[in-house]
């Protein structure tokens, strides 16, 4: 597949992040190219001295297509989003724009404003809020998504914490929604959401686009039940961290390692690091970390490695973020270490890890998950 995308006599060499060998997924779909091409035919010429505000732009289609416009201000909750912006900004030598997570304030009155649909909606409902306290009065928000990802539920959101909305008709199976501010319908932002895990002595919170955001998940409460307690531990890992719930508990069962938890989500590093601030009798024992698996990290230095992997990128369903994990698993373990992994039964994990480490054990299952070991030899 060739990575350009084509529109307006301009063409972009785009990537997904990380590059694969053999990619067969875009990093742009149809509703960027809607969006896209919508303001093209409908706006004048934009200020080069003001905000355009793009929201969750996935690998940096429409920041590198607006860098040249005005002063673009993406805002995402994905660090792999911000790498894959940056990457295909400088691939295609581009100027700088700025990136913001979600949790930052948005800029003062952007001439732009271009929101593609997060497939969460407690975050979407976060971003609304956001906007309609930030936004003047009468500002036009744009958003797009497949059509089929647009429901009358979606557009409820849109009449609730933003304003009076509408569709354009589907071009491509994407449609776009366009909403105008009331500020009328302004409210404070959320706090994170807070629950009791009774059986673990555990209270979480989640910020709006950490994964089971009301509860703890099933595959979660399994895995707990089974983490492993050993004084030689000194590192641990806990890969896909989301809540920390996971990594907390280790370091409660490990009092002496110290625990590293990566997640690519930006909210779930803070949710984590808040747990841990009032989980855990030594906060500093914890240290929650915002990255790609677990890329840059030192290697042979690790002795127990703990995953729970994601089967979708963005809205895309696949298997190559589980492969990755368990890749860099493995090289950041010491001889002798051990990834211990959860997933659903029908996802086969045993056969990759067979591959990858040679040899694989169950550690324990039931009629829907189970937790697998492999040592680094």
């Amino acid at each position: 597949m060739k990575p350009e995308l084509s529109l307006h006599g301009r063409t972009l060499q785009l990537q997904r992040y990380p590059v694969r060998q053999n990619e067969t997924l875009q990093a742009w779909d149809a509703a960027d190219e809607y969006l896209i091409n919508y303001v093209s035919e409908n706006y004048d010429a934009l200020d080069p001295d003001r905000p355009i505000l793009l929201m969750n732009d996935s690998f940096g289609a429409l920041g590198c297509w607006y860098s040249q416009y005005g002063k673009v201000v993406s805002v995402t909750d994905s660090f792999i989003a911000k790498q894959a912006t940056l990457a295909n900004l400088n691939a295609n030598q581009l100027d700088e724009v700025t990136l913001s997570d979600c949790l930052a304030a948005l800029p003062d009155a952007p001439q732009l404003v271009l929101l593609k649909l997060p497939k969460n909606n407690r975050l979407l409902s976060w971003q609304l809020r956001q906007l309609c306290q930030s936004l003047p009065a009468g500002t036009m928000v744009i958003a797009a998504a497949k059509a089929k990802e647009i429901h009358t539920s979606t557009l409820k959101l849109f009449e609730k914490y933003l304003g009076d909305t509408k569709t354009s008709l589907a071009v491509k199976k994407a449609r776009l929604i366009f909403c105008q501010v009331n500020p009328e319908l302004s409210q404070p932002l959320p706090a994170p959401l807070e629950w009791q895990v009774q059986e673990h002595g555990l209270t979480l919170t989640n910020h709006a686009n950490v994964f089971s955001g009301e509860s703890l998940d099933i595959g979660a409460r399994f895995f707990l039940e089974h983490l492993p307690a050993d004084n030689r531990y000194e590192k641990i890992v806990d890969l896909g961290c989301g809540n920390g719930v996971i990594g907390i508990k280790a370091a409660q069962l490990n009092p002496d390692a110290k625990i590293v938890c990566v997640d690519e989500s930006f909210m779930a590093a803070a949710s984590c690091r808040h747990n841990a601030n009032i989980n855990l009798s030594d906060p500093s024992q914890l240290t929650a970390v915002v990255n790609n698996c677990l890329e840059g990290m030192p290697a042979d230095d690790t002795d127990l490695v703990l995953c729970n992997p994601p089967f979708h990128q963005q809205n895309t369903i696949t298997d190559h973020i589980a492969w990755q994990m368990f890749c860099d698993a493995r090289h950041v373990l010491r001889q002798g270490g051990k990834l211990w992994v959860i997933g659903n039964r029908h996802l086969g994990y045993n056969d990759k890890l067979k591959r990858l480490f040679g040899n694989v054990t169950v550690v324990a299952q039931n009629n829907k998950f189970v937790i697998y070991q492999s040592t680094k030899s």
